[in-house]
């Protein structure tokens, strides 16, 4: 029997995702297998120590699911109109900006049904089990932009994102690892084996101009060590001084790279089920998160990813940004976080009071307090 890709493209988008393409297992090493781990050689994984401890597996897509034949990559456009979000007018919206993706219910759980529903689909089309086939959205070991730049649905920009011409820089991945032969689509140019980083790219480096951090040392190479994303979401300790003021008001995540790059001009609204958008996230005010405590910030954020972050996390992160934009209204809640029971809060929170210019406030609530050596530690 021969069987319809076609047919089972169609039947995939018809599960909401927005993009479908289809690649061969033909190799023994997966695409981009050889750079990744140049890249983990390099340090530039920081201290995320499962990117190491899953090499292998993402060398070899064998030992996710033995006897693999092909992998289905699938992609959901999470672009939205900023109008309304982060870019509204400063009296209307909150002084942080979070990352574009965060605006939602938590990714890896919305587009899990329609990953269960493209198994189904699979089942059918091609008379199999779920023995036969893996899927993962962004969770498994899978180098999911490498083997989505094989299957052209888009290309690895100088921002190490896969950029899509239908798309821009804002789909959400998804890959099913089946034991089925499935003919592999094009890649979007034949130089990609040979340019595989910035194949359409050309002289443009806006990307790598505009990191405040310098994340970017070369094209399709990120520093996740002063990467903003990884300082504000995956770093779950102190983040670096010399690190602080290019963080500016990114209070979770970061889009700069992928804002300024040229292919947005063909970005397209979200329009996939697999998403629920929360944007009155972005219309927090900073003294609000910053007077957050346990119970509000888990009715706040509940069912989105910044929950994974936790409290502490989160205040951090809003310190370093009230610090930043010298929000003086915020100025009392920062010294009560100078007592809070996390080091971690102490130590960015009395940074800020200085960065306000609240020494002296600093210096009294230092006198009241019985945990000095603690607070001299993380003020000098």
């Amino acid at each position: 029997m021969t069987l319809d890709r076609e047919e089972l493209r169609r039947a995939l988008v018809a599960e909401g995702f927005d993009a479908v393409r289809f690649a061969s297992v033909d190799e023994a090493l997966s695409p981009g297998a050889e750079s990744f781990g140049n890249w983990l050689e390099a340090g530039h994984q920081a201290d995320m120590a499962w990117l190491e401890r899953s090499l292998p597996k993402r060398r070899d897509p064998n030992l996710v699911l033995e006897g693999v034949r092909s992998v289905i990559l699938l992609g959901v456009n999470y672009h939205r109109d900023p109008a309304g979000e982060n870019d509204e007018p400063r009296e209307e919206a909150g002084e942080g900006v979070w990352a574009r993706y965060a605006l939602n219910r938590d990714y890896h759980d919305t587009v899990k049904p329609g990953l269960v529903g493209a198994g189904k689909v699979l089942e059918s089309w091609a008379g199999i089990t779920n023995k036969d086939y893996r899927y993962y959205v962004d969770t498994g070991p899978i180098l999911e932009r490498s083997w989505a730049a094989k299957a052209g649905l888009g290309f690895v920009g100088k921002n190490a994102m896969l950029i899509s011409p239908e798309f821009g820089n804002w789909l959400f991945l998804a890959a099913i690892l089946v034991r089925v032969p499935i003919a592999s689509d094009s890649p979007m140019s034949r130089r990609w084996e040979q340019d595989p980083v910035g194949t359409f790219c050309g002289k443009c480096t806006r990307c790598m101009d505009a990191c405040p951090t310098g994340a970017l040392p070369e094209p399709g190479v990120l520093d996740a060590r002063k990467c903003i994303s990884y300082q504000t979401i995956e770093n779950k300790g102190i983040i670096p001084r010399e690190l602080r003021a290019g963080i500016g008001d990114r209070i979770y995540g970061c889009d700069i790279c992928a804002d300024v790059c040229p292919w947005n001009r063909f970005a397209q609204d979200a329009k996939s089920g697999l998403l629920e958008a929360r944007p009155e996230l972005a219309r927090l005010k900073l003294k609000e998160i910053l007077q957050l405590e346990p119970e509000s910030f888990a009715a706040t954020f509940k069912g989105t990813a910044i929950k994974r972050l936790k409290l502490r996390g989160l205040l951090r992160n809003a310190c370093v940004v009230a610090g930043n934009l010298k929000m003086q209204d915020c100025l009392p809640e920062l010294l009560e976080l100078t007592r809070h029971e996390f080091p971690m809060v102490r130590a960015h929170a009395v940074w800020a009071v200085r960065e306000l210019g609240g020494q002296a406030q600093l210096e009294d609530a230092r006198r009241a307090e019985s945990d000095l050596a603690v607070l001299a530690e993380y003020a000098d």
